[in-house]
């Protein structure tokens, strides 16, 4: 079954420039309320993330402490618990530990250094060559570009915008 698609009533248009003056005005009235309203609602946030950190801080110590205690525990006890080493967990009445191997990682410092040696060295599967077409160079030179085939060049078109003047008092607070 279909849906059937409800048009949107449609806004009527300023009707002189005295009423888009007015508009324009209001407009610039609810901005300033809403950011009003934001930065009140960022301030009480503030305040309540500060007290819940200072409400959680000794429970996450405690936590910590805990967990210091139990690991110290079960690497003592590592071969015992795990049967010989065969598993990577240990079940207890109340949980569980576990064990997990982290991946290997590369770190490189002085990466043109390093790539200039494996040149030298003819160790070229350490490295990536990677080709991309260069999007700037194509929009510098949009007439070659164009005859190349998948290549459009368009324009990003038109955007209208309403900036409201922002009344500044001097001498008054942000």
């Amino acid at each position: 079954m279909a849906k059937a698609k409800i048009k949107a009533l449609a806004t009527p248009a300023a009707q002189s420039k005295e009423e888009t003056e007015q508009l324009i005005a209001r407009m610039g009235d609810l901005q300033r309320q809403r950011q009003r309203i934001q930065a009140d609602y960022g301030d009480k946030a503030a305040r309540l993330k500060e007290g819940v950190e200072q409400e959680v801080q000794p429970i996450d110590a405690e936590i910590e402490d805990i967990m210091v205690r139990v690991q110290g525990w079960c690497e003592a006890n590592r071969n015992s618990i795990t049967q010989g080493g065969k598993v990577k967990f240990a079940s207890f009445a109340t949980g569980e530990v576990k064990w997990r191997s982290l991946p290997p990682k590369v770190g490189i410092r002085g990466v043109e250094k390093m790539l200039e040696e494996a040149r030298r060295l003819g160790l070229t599967q350490f490295i990536r060559t990677k080709l991309e077409p260069n999007k700037e160079v194509m929009l510098a030179e949009a007439a070659l570009a164009r005859t190349l085939p998948g290549v459009t060049i368009g324009s990003e078109g038109e955007e209208f915008g309403i900036e409201p003047f922002q009344a500044e008092i001097v001498g008054a607070a942000a």
